[in-house]
């Protein structure tokens, strides 16, 4: 029974070549990024002070923000490839299949992707975390005779959470994929799927709610001490809990979202078409918004964090530059993470919908229209994500412009949001192009 089972799942695994790939490199990033940031931390047990603190900074804290943008991508990944097999794990019901076996084909087929990508990942990241530590080394950040000493257990520990992650996700999604009569899989599977869970609802208001919390300390405790810093310790990460926050909540906001671009739209049939198929495949698309969300929140409140504290503390100390290189490293990071999980989403969700874009050719649509139907939609979730990025950055930016006793505006550095949002459309955008081109054609 096991090696069918086995044999099955490896013969499914080739039928969908673009969603195994998607989990495949999302494990297989998650694993590298999170592996390289912990080598720092396992190195610094040996290293003298005051090399020690610095190392366990980055590895830990800066890896430690990576490690959750990571974590959530790749549950969001995972739980996407899985839940859009709803119609084949209703198919396999009605052939008499039981929900349990359903649920032990999905498990194996993706702990085959998970492991091998982890491996993959882990031997990775025992090569970049030493190439990570010998740029800190090189730029000053420690000291010359501090020496790299991290073994497996870091990269090891790195691709067990991931693998731990990833089951977890597969777990949920596949019950919900497998719940409900037979039948109704098969004809509900195409739109929306249910509620949103509640556990799911209480993640996000934590989140949101301490990201808030973190703000409203900033004003009214740590902008008042002595410490320069001290307000960036606890507004430094607020966009970054709200933005996850918010996109835990992805597949309700964009319903919403959606519904005033239906009423702006007007006569336009295209932009009627695109946020309607929004809002009905919001839990395939916010697998896409989600991403979004965190870079755009990541990337506005950071840089307008570093732009307020480079213009209210000039003359940078070595500290101030440390903090700087800490905070560049983290948007630079969370972004590549982050439009590389953009992409991923559109290539995994644009695969699911093949049938349904050769359907619209059968019925007279050109490749042109098809794209444009496809980018159409791409367009609201850029906009949806674009604002409630921007809405979750301003938890970080006003409070500390407060603390450095700029105003609720900042004096500077307002050019920053318009330029990250320009750029997280446009990625937006040419990844459902690029995407949908070959199933276009």
């Amino acid at each position: 029974m096991n090696a069918a089972m086995n044999g099955l799942a490896l013969r499914s695994l080739r039928h969908r070549p673009r969603a195994a790939i998607a989990t495949f490199l999302a494990v297989l990033l998650g694993t590298l990024l999170i592996g390289s940031f912990a080598t720092l931390a396992e190195s610094s047990s040996g290293a003298p002070a005051p090399d020690d603190g610095t190392l366990v900074i980055l590895g830990a804290v800066v890896g430690g923000w990576g490690a959750l943008i990571v974590l959530f991508s790749v549950a969001s990944t995972v739980g996407i490839t899985t839940t859009q097999r709803a119609t084949e794990i209703g198919l396999l019901r009605t052939i008499g299949a039981t929900p349990r076996q359903a649920r032990r084909l999905i498990a194996r087929e993706t702990g085959a992707i998970a492991v091998a990508a982890a491996v993959l990942g882990a031997l990775i990241a025992s090569v970049t975390g030493r190439l990570l530590f010998d740029l800190i080394r090189s730029g000053g950040l420690v000291a010359d005779r501090t020496e790299y000493d991290a073994g497996p257990v870091s990269v090891a520990g790195a691709a067990l959470l991931v693998l731990a992650v990833s089951a977890v996700a597969s777990t949920i999604a596949a019950r919900r994929a497998t719940r409900g009569p037979a039948g109704v899989l098969v004809r509900e599977s195409g739109g929306e799927r249910g509620r949103m869970r509640w556990w799911r609802v209480a993640i996000a208001l934590v989140l949101v709610g301490y990201g808030i919390a973190m703000a409203v300390i900033t004003v009214t405790v740590t902008a008042h001490d002595d410490d320069p810093y001290a307000a960036m310790s606890t507004s430094g990460s607020s966009s970054i809990l709200v933005g996850v926050g918010l996109a835990v909540l992805a597949p309700v906001l964009l319903r919403w979202g959606a519904r005033p671009v239906r009423l702006l739209a007007g006569t336009s049939a295209t932009a009627h078409l695109a946020s309607y198929n929004t809002a009905r495949r919001a839990h395939l698309l916010a697998g896409v918004l989600a991403p979004v969300i965190v870079l755009t929140s990541a990337a506005v409140g950071t840089l307008l964090l570093v732009d307020i504290d480079q213009r209210t503390l000039p003359g940078g100390t070595a500290d101030s530059d440390t903090i700087t290189l800490l905070n560049n490293v983290v948007v630079g990071m969370m972004s590549l993470f982050a439009a590389i999980m953009v992409v991923n989403a559109f290539v995994a969700t644009i695969a699911h919908r093949r049938e349904e874009l050769q359907r619209l050719r059968l019925i007279g649509a050109t490749p042109r229209q098809v794209r444009g139907s496809v980018v159409a939609e791409a367009g609201v979730v850029a906009a949806v994500g674009v604002v409630l990025g921007t809405l979750a950055a301003l938890t970080t930016v006003v409070p500390f412009a407060v603390a450095r006793e700029e105003g609720v505006i900042p004096d500077g550095g307002l050019w920053l949001a318009p330029v990250v949002a320009a750029a997280v459309v446009a990625l937006t955008l040419g990844s459902a192009r690029g995407a949908v081109r070959s199933v276009a054609r």
